[in-house]
């Protein structure tokens, strides 16, 4: 019996544990997808405790929480940060198979140097000894940043926003990290939504320009992406149930956006809103290709599904799950449109739905060019599959179909501070798939290549693809 989360976790092989130790353990880390608040980067405050470190605005632990019957008190609620803290404890040994149950004893060594595991024995322990870690230094966003060896980060940011704590960010000389904004304009593509005219003022304000056509949105959007390029800018990210694809002429999508603005959005049929965000998407993306971005496009989350919980505390809260929509046709005509303009930019393609794993996979092979190795790229595992069995499926796929060995790599897609030994996971369990290889004889034991592929998809590739 192997010892639990020992030297040599994840790694089966002993290909494995030497394309590990020797390509990717120490690679830095370029988290090109991730929800830091750049504020809080900025500001760079100590947290009270670990139950504020660990448990606020982490919706994965939130909805753990709630599959074991945790009362919301002790989640969102008004409940101290000990009382959340130990009812998280209580339930982390009922997590047995999911990846929360890795990536917090991950973060207690990695971080606290805990070797203890949680349970609500140990609850009392372990808030001790991590809450005397923290008072002791060396937790706050910038030195978990730079502890965690990440040289890059990408935040996610509306066009509104005025990236005044990136400014400040990147004028501190002191912090090496750099960390840039990513355009993330999905409120743009809201149009039926009740908040879609009050985000349009919030864009008028910012770029002190009047939005009253479609025309005039993509021309304010364009002097955003100008902004943003200043700032750093080299991705641009969107989401979206399935990839929309519905032509229409000029004068029908500036009628439909009329439609919007005079306040009659929540009447707009489903097509009306497709045609509307296939021509944004359509402008956008060519603005992407102009400057070199890299469009990312996230697809198949089915969100908010619980209307008294959305109701009650807002998105983004544990209440979203896996969509089922058709992706295949839709999204070859949305990349053919725009590989036929020449104006298709480094894309890369996530599926929230396992099943479209190969569908991504083989449908990015259509679209390459030598603009870039592995121009489109099927993005790492994503929210419900960020774990060994969806990672291996992903990547596996992968190797299946395209080029592993041209893959960039993992996301952190996280709030969370202490989220950066999710990177030492997908690592490990990157090289298991390589050693397993290796182990039966399917890949030759060239240890200059395995090394360099582990190497490149654990960090080389993607600072190359954005360009940093």
């Amino acid at each position: 019996m192997k010892s639990f989360m020992d030297r040599d976790f994840l790694l089966d092989t002993e290909a494995a544990k030497k394309i590990f130790f020797e390509g990717a353990e120490n690679k830095p880390i370029f988290d090109w997808h991730c929800h830091l608040s750049p504020k809080e980067i900025y500001e760079n405050r100590q947290p009270e405790d670990i139950a504020e470190l660990w448990l606020a605005g982490d919706h994965y632990k939130w909805r753990a929480m709630r599959n074991c019957g945790v009362d919301e008190k002790y989640i969102t609620g008004d409940a101290s940060g000990y009382e959340k803290f130990k009812e998280y404890a209580r339930i982390m040994p009922l997590l047995i198979g999911n990846p929360l149950y890795h990536w917090s004893h991950l973060e207690l060594k990695r971080y606290f140097g805990i070797e203890e595991t949680l349970s609500e024995k140990t609850a009392d322990v372990i808030w001790e000894k991590a809450n005397a870690a923290i008072k002791a230094g060396g937790f706050t966003p910038r030195e978990l940043i730079e502890k965690s060896n990440v040289v890059c980060l990408c935040t996610t940011d509306d066009p509104a926003d005025s990236l005044e704590y990136h400014r400040l960010i990147a004028a501190d000389e002191g912090f090496k990290t750099k960390v840039y904004p990513a355009f993330r304009p999905d409120k743009a593509f809201g149009i039926e939504k009740p908040g879609f005219l009050q985000w349009l003022t919030q864009l008028e304000q910012v770029s002190g320009m009047t939005v009253q056509s479609f025309d005039e949105l993509v021309e304010v959007l364009k002097t955003r992406i100008a902004f943003f390029a200043k700032m750093g800018c080299r991705a641009s990210d969107h989401s979206f149930s399935y990839a929309p694809y519905a032509p229409a002429d000029k004068a029908e999508i500036n009628e439909i956006f009329r439609k919007a603005e005079s306040g009659k959005g929540a009447l707009l049929s489903q097509e009306e809103c497709d045609k509307y965000m296939t021509a944004l998407l359509k402008s956008l993306a060519a603005e992407y290709a102009k400057y070199g971005w890299v469009m990312e496009i996230h697809l198949g989350a089915m969100r908010n599904n619980n209307a008294k919980m959305f109701s009650s505390i807002g998105p983004d809260t544990g209440f979203d799950s896996i969509g089922d929509w058709s992706t295949a046709y839709t999204l070859s005509r949305l990349l053919d449109s725009l590989d036929k303009d020449g104006k298709l930019p480094k894309t890369v393609l996530f599926c929230l739905n396992p099943k479209d794993n190969y569908v991504l996979s083989s449908m990015i092979g259509n679209f390459q060019s030598s603009e870039a190795a592995g121009k489109i790229q099927f993005g790492s595992a994503w929210w419900f599959n960020d774990h060994i069995d969806g990672m291996k499926e992903q990547m596996k796929t992968l190797a299946n179909t395209a080029s592993l060995g041209c893959f960039i790599g993992m996301v952190t897609d996280s709030r969370s501070f202490l989220s950066y030994p999710r990177h030492e996971y997908f690592r490990r369990i990157l090289c298991s798939i390589m050693g397993e290889l290796v182990d039966k004889g399917l890949y030759p034991d060239d240890w200059d290549a395995l090394t360099h592929i582990a190497s490149a998809v654990s960090f080389d590739n993607a600072k190359k693809y954005f360009g940093i």
